[in-house]
């Protein structure tokens, strides 16, 4: 399998709904989707999830495309490739971009399945027909909204409620929910807004027999969450600490997680999420996949990536029509009862809809083997 063009399609897309964590309020999202095509004409894609700030982590879209051009689309152009596991061996000397290097890394994954005639799910490993998935529900101005919402995705069937928190909006927001639903599966995210100095604040979340709280502590610690998670009965899970393979097993060691959240694009691609994967299995750390606000293409990655074993909790891929007016996929991704079902068609199993993505398209970039390296450094 030769690569012989890489395109980046970069999109404009505007979310139906503003979407508000700790870190702010969006409800525009720059995306770029990767596609890779190779001597045959095949093409294979994956999607950037990267902001456009670099508030969820050091990567930021601007960021991510300079290197996408000087580095890692030129690094795979041309070069013969067996298995996507090789992507992640040819970019291991530069450092970190993860986001960057999961977008091509994952059109690979796409292209190589497709070649082989198998589904994306079947590349990795995987083994479920259908996935069970949740939804993750942004700040709201009022409690009273917030429950409304909580209302409508009770109603339609997701298998578990993620709401975000924030210092001033935690401890009675819950006890509002649990008022009205005692039993729903219910857990809470809060990005990174605490610290220990909010010890308090975090073990009194216990009494509401949450699944877990997500990321409570800065991003990338591991010591303190360690500390965390000896003072807390609610499991602790982590997300934007877990970067590496390397990371999660550190986070493992300390015991600073009961639960993992893997996020491909964070973790720097498929062929690290599966070994992240295959360590927590044998510690028995259960994983769900976390969403990124993605659009077609990553949701498709994140729904092959949970159909291996251990991915055992609700993850946050939901219906497309959550969050777009119009994917750029066909058929969309759809939760039913919060069971997507994962498609028997190769690769992601659905088609990129080109016209449905002129919609959004700002522009589309080409690189060829006209495109070299852009180094200084060099062997």
């Amino acid at each position: 399998m030769k690569i012989k063009e890489i395109k980046l399609h970069q999109l404009l897309m505007t979310m139906k709904n503003p979407f508000t964590t700790s870190f702010g309020t969006q409800q525009k999202r720059f995306i770029t989707i990767v596609e890779a095509i190779d001597e045959d004409g095949v093409s294979g894609f994956g999607e950037c999830v990267s902001g456009e700030d670099p508030l969820y982590s050091e990567e930021f879209m601007d960021a991510t495309l300079i290197a996408l051009k000087k580095y890692f689309g030129p690094l795979v152009i041309n070069k013969e490739i067996s298995h996507p596991d090789e992507v992640w061996e040819i970019y291991k000397p530069f450092k970190r971009n993860n986001m960057a290097k999961a977008s091509i890394e994952g059109a690979v994954w796409d292209l190589y399945a497709k070649k082989k005639g198998i589904t994306l799910a079947e590349a990795m490993g995987g083994t479920k027909k259908e996935v069970d998935v949740g939804v993750s529900l942004g700040l709201e101005d009022t409690d009273e909204l917030l429950l409304e919402r909580i209302g409508e995705k009770v109603e339609e069937g997701y298998k578990r409620i993620k709401v975000k928190i924030k210092p001033g909006r935690d401890i009675e927001m819950i006890r509002s929910i649990r008022e009205v639903y005692p039993d729903i599966p219910l857990m809470a995210d809060a990005n990174s807004a605490y610290t220990l100095d909010d010890i308090d604040t975090l073990k009194a979340l216990d009494e509401f027999n949450l699944m877990m709280i997500e990321q409570p502590l800065m991003a990338g610690d591991v010591i303190d969450h360690a500390k965390l998670q000896k003072q807390i009965k609610t499991p602790v899970c982590l997300d934007e600490s877990i970067d590496s393979y390397e990371s999660a097993a550190a986070a493992i060691e300390l015991g600073s997680c009961e639960i993992i959240n893997v996020k491909v694009g964070r973790v720097g691609g498929i062929t690290q999420s599966i070994k992240i994967h295959d360590l927590a299995k044998k510690h028995n750390i259960p994983l769900w996949c976390g969403g990124m606000l993605e659009a077609g293409v990553g949701r498709l990655h994140n729904v092959a990536i949970t159909t291996l074993s251990n991915f055992v909790l609700p993850g946050d891929t939901a219906s497309s029509s959550r969050y777009w007016f119009e994917d750029i996929i066909t058929p969309e991704v759809v939760a039913e009862n919060g069971v997507v079902k994962v498609s028997d068609k190769p690769g992601i199993g659905a088609e990129v809809d080109f016209g449905k993505m002129e919609q959004y398209l700002v522009k589309t970039e080409t690189l060829t083997e006209e495109d070299e390296l852009d180094m200084i450094m060099y062997n």
